[in-house]
């Protein structure tokens, strides 16, 4: 099995990546996320790599970040859900966003990449639900209501991760009627001081 890849770029395509590793280049389908992170062609790349076979499929699909290879392999696993619609939701939100997503039950962001319905949204938080409920590092991150699964999703775009995104939530006080708006500026608030 070929767990990863270094070596140098030769082309970048739509969703597809050329690297040239010693004599041998390898062509891979990479989410846009990764896509974005690849230097130009003829810098050197590292890829963490799955190696997809089904009856008439052999394709390499390549992966910036460990955490995005993990949760690619966590999400073809769920029936209905192969490769392609695997990189469309890499693609189209942050491994934050889908691992919030997922955790908190919000069917509707899940449901807003192409290729995924409010079935399908569904289905892939009822089966992976309980097994993302562990960040990378395998410490437990606390539930994500669904009325803070958007201010997670935005606290993660800005760069901070699911655990301090949720910790900074956890740590304000909601009063009621208060917007998604405020709880992120509490919450940034929250993050300032740590």
């Amino acid at each position: 099995m070929i767990a990863a890849i270094e070596g140098i770029l030769v082309n970048k395509g739509n969703n597809t990546v050329i690297v040239k590793a010693g004599s041998v280049s390898f062509m891979l389908n990479v989410p846009g996320s990764t896509l974005a992170r690849l230097g130009n062609v003829g810098s050197s790349v590292f890829l963490h790599t799955h190696l997809y076979v089904r009856e008439d499929v052999l394709a390499l699909y390549g992966f910036s970040s460990a955490q995005e290879l993990s949760l690619f392999e966590r999400l073809i696993t769920v029936s209905g859900i192969g490769p392609k619609v695997a990189l469309a939701l890499l693609t189209t939100l942050t491994t934050e966003q889908i691992t919030t997503a997922i955790m908190s039950g919000n069917a509707e962001l899940l449901g807003q990449v192409p290729g995924i319905g409010k079935k399908t949204a569904g289905r892939i938080i009822l089966d992976l639900k309980g097994k993302i409920e562990k960040d990378w590092e395998g410490e437990i991150i606390a539930p994500v209501s669904q009325s803070d699964s958007d201010a997670v999703a935005a606290l993660t775009g800005l760069g901070y991760s699911i655990r301090e995104a949720t910790q900074a939530l956890a740590n304000i006080t909601v009063k009621e009627g208060m917007t998604v708006e405020d709880k992120i500026r509490l919450a940034l608030q929250q993050l300032a001081k740590s």
